[in-house]
């Protein structure tokens, strides 16, 4: 891409203009890399539910979304070290890597969090699309676009011989549901786990949860075809919550449970899940929420991308795909870039799990 005279260069990006109104694909204008920065042609993006949810409830527009890209490296700034250009990556959450949460290994702790994900610029209130007033690094990447400005903080190189659309998902959704598991729970083989829903990011929990061996691994849900999916990929019970009272079910299954996860942000579900944990059990809500307490020193945890540092996670992740062990593409349905909102329309209906754009 050549620049023109004040170093922008031309993308294209999906820009979100209205609270759920159809997202148009338009020329804008990027900043060249700053010294901590990396220019990344993405190649696919997944979309994932925090994306539907900001885009349905507005008030950021006009932005770019996305926060699951993958791509390859065009450019660096000066003070990058990590990846050099034409690197293959998959891109993460935003941190800042100066705090003490950073700096003691939790950067989903980062004390700059929430404005490095979700504040739409960068920290010092710069935005790389200033030109166009539209706004940008979500997720310090902005994935629906042609090409973003990561860091070094979310990005993570992988093997050039692996398919980057099919590894797209793995930088939120897939994180948080198999991390819940294997990091914030470090389950345990003979322990048993309920999850609540089973779309991309109940499905990935489900998966990891037969990686680790817990039994029984009970998946709940409305909709049969997930059911019958989630059978086929880890649970060794499902349960459909219209028809069948949950606790009930899960107290002749296996009395009370060690670790329940929720995914529905339902609070009728989130009752049914907090009833049936057993003295000492966990249950993560991974829609929002805090901490809490609870008597018997059961507890509810607000979990973020599973405490996953995605350096490290990630490619775990791809190994244990490549290993048969974690089946992830049997999630994704590819969409053509300019069909961004056909693929939005189909996850809302539930048609498809995890979506992903193939950028061309």
């Amino acid at each position: 891409m050549a620049r023109d005279s004040q170093g922008h260069r031309t993308i294209r990006a999906a820009v979100m203009c209205g609270a759920g109104r159809p997202m148009t694909v338009k020329t804008l204008h990027i900043d060249a890399p700053r010294d901590e920065e990396v220019l990344v042609r993405i190649v696919a993006s997944g979309i994932c539910r925090t994306d539907i949810d900001i885009w349905e409830a507005g008030g950021v527009e006009p932005a770019v979304l996305g926060h699951e890209g993958a791509g390859i490296v065009e450019e660096i700034g000066r003070a990058v070290t990590a990846v050099k250009p034409g690197d293959h990556v998959v891109l993460s959450y935003q941190s800042c890597g100066h705090c003490t949460a950073c700096h003691t290994g939790h950067p989903t702790d980062c004390e700059h969090f929430w404005d490095l994900n979700f504040g739409f610029q960068r920290l010092d209130g710069s935005s790389a699309y200033t030109a166009a007033h539209v706004r940008g690094h979500f997720f310090g990447q902005s994935s629906f676009a042609t090409h973003v400005l990561a860091t070094e903080r979310n990005i993570v190189k992988v093997s050039r011989s692996l398919p980057l659309d099919v590894l797209a998902p793995l930088g939120c959704g897939l994180q948080t549901g198999a991390g819940t598991v294997m990091n914030s729970f470090r389950v345990k083989a003979g322990q048993s786990l309920a999850v609540f829903g089973t779309g991309t990011v109940g499905l990935a929990a489900i998966m990891a949860a037969r990686i680790v061996g817990a039994d029984p691994i009970i998946g709940i849900d409305i909709r049969p075809e997930r059911l019958a999916l989630a059978r086929e990929l880890g649970t060794t019970h499902v349960i459909d919550s219209r028809r069948t009272d949950v606790p009930k079910r899960i107290e002749r299954i296996c009395g009370k449970l060690d670790f329940a996860i929720d995914t529905t942000d339902d609070p009728a579900l989130i009752a049914a899940a907090q009833s049936s944990l057993a003295p000492l059990g966990r249950l993560a809500v991974l829609a929002g929420g805090t901490d809490r307490e609870l008597p018997e020193n059961r507890k509810i945890l607000a979990i973020i991308q599973g405490d996953s540092i995605p350096q490290r996670f990630i490619p775990r992740l791809i190994r244990l795909w490549r290993e048969g062990k974690f089946p992830f593409d049997r999630l994704i349905r590819f969409y053509a870039f300019e069909n961004i909102n056909r693929a939005i329309a189909d996850v809302e209906k539930g048609r498809t799990i995890k979506a992903v754009l193939r950028m061309r």
